[in-house]
């Protein structure tokens, strides 16, 4: 737990995950606000109760959950503060709090035919089984004040809300223009580049997003805001943003430049690139790694430096 200024304190929360603790963000003003809500464990939650606790509050103190994105490890807990009347989210978020069935019938959908289109082997095909696995960490709940793009944080007059999909198609991130102070989920993190993933488009007729694309733009946006503080999701507070972001943008697009010499020697199907790209971790971790392949590929193109042929179903992709 960390006091970092007289209107905002950071707990920090175990995970299950890879990825390890995540950071929530208690935020004083006409309302007490949690940002984000960690993960639905035992240990999440003994800890959030005893660093409050620390502060000086309890759970029924807290009045309005934020949340940043949909992630299980952001959303676990919201069920746990009796008097947070509202939820305020992207509107994103909102089919992963409530379980909406059409959603995720077509969000496994999706991931069926991209794999099929993918060349992914039908041997691997139980991971499609897996996707709603991380919902055992989530809470439930719906979203009751719904926020994008430069709006105003509710009851929080000085934080301005910013677009940062990406990582996820419901991210949001806060930004405080007086000093800088930036709340930025999983959108920056200093130690690790958090992955863009794949998901759906919001309506069947729209082309899908291409996340590695909106996750770049938006590091150049935060670039142009002034930030000054990152409050990440996971990892140290810090506020070497402008030496940070070109670095991470430039070894992107080396990860990229490998993709493209592989595509240079011969054309291949995005499982194939995958396979070499990740020869360790391909198989137990598909989706994220398929998302990353797609994630350069995607980058290649508006480059134009790639293009790709559908045959038979499976898309072959080719140096230009």
């Amino acid at each position: 737990m960390k006091v970092l200024d007289k209107t905002i304190s950071q707990l920090t929360i175990p995970t299950p995950f890879a990825v390890g603790d995540t950071h929530v963000y208690l935020l004083k003003g006409e309302t007490l606000s949690l940002v984000d809500a960690g993960v639905k464990t035992k240990e999440a939650w003994d800890a959030l109760k005893m660093q409050l606790k620390e502060l000086g509050y309890a759970p029924g103190d807290i009045e309005q959950i934020i949340l940043t994105h949909h992630h299980p490890d952001h959303i676990g807990l919201i069920e746990q503060f009796p008097r947070a009347e509202n939820i305020v989210a992207h509107k994103n978020v909102n089919p992963w709090l409530t379980r909406d069935e059409a959603f995720f019938s077509y969000y496994e959908e999706f991931f069926k035919d991209l794999f099929n289109k993918c060349g992914v082997p039908s041997k691997y095909s139980a991971v499609l089984n897996k996707l709603r696995a991380p919902l055992n960490y989530a809470g439930l709940g719906q979203v009751t004040k719904v926020i994008d793009e430069g709006d105003i944080l509710p009851c929080h007059e000085d934080w301005q809300v910013i677009d940062t999909k990406g990582h996820a198609q419901s991210h949001l991130s806060f930004f405080r223009d007086s000093d800088g102070a930036f709340i930025g989920g999983d959108h920056l993190l200093h130690h690790i580049t958090p992955n863009p993933l794949l998901e759906p488009p919001q309506q069947v007729t729209q082309d899908r997003p291409r996340p590695m694309l909106q996750y770049r733009t938006n590091l150049n946006k935060c670039l142009s805001l002034g930030v000054k503080t990152v409050f990440p999701g996971h990892g140290d507070v810090f506020s070497d943003i402008d030496a940070l972001l070109p670095v991470q943008m430039e070894k992107q697009e080396k990860r990229a430049n490998n993709v493209y010499k592989l595509l240079v020697e011969k054309t291949q199907t995005p499982f194939e690139l995958c396979k070499q790209i990740f020869p360790k971790q391909y198989e137990k971790q598909l989706d994220l790694t398929i998302s990353e392949t797609i994630g350069q590929l995607d980058y290649l193109e508006d480059k134009g430096v790639v293009g790709k042929t559908l045959k038979d179903g499976v898309y072959y992709y080719h140096a230009e």
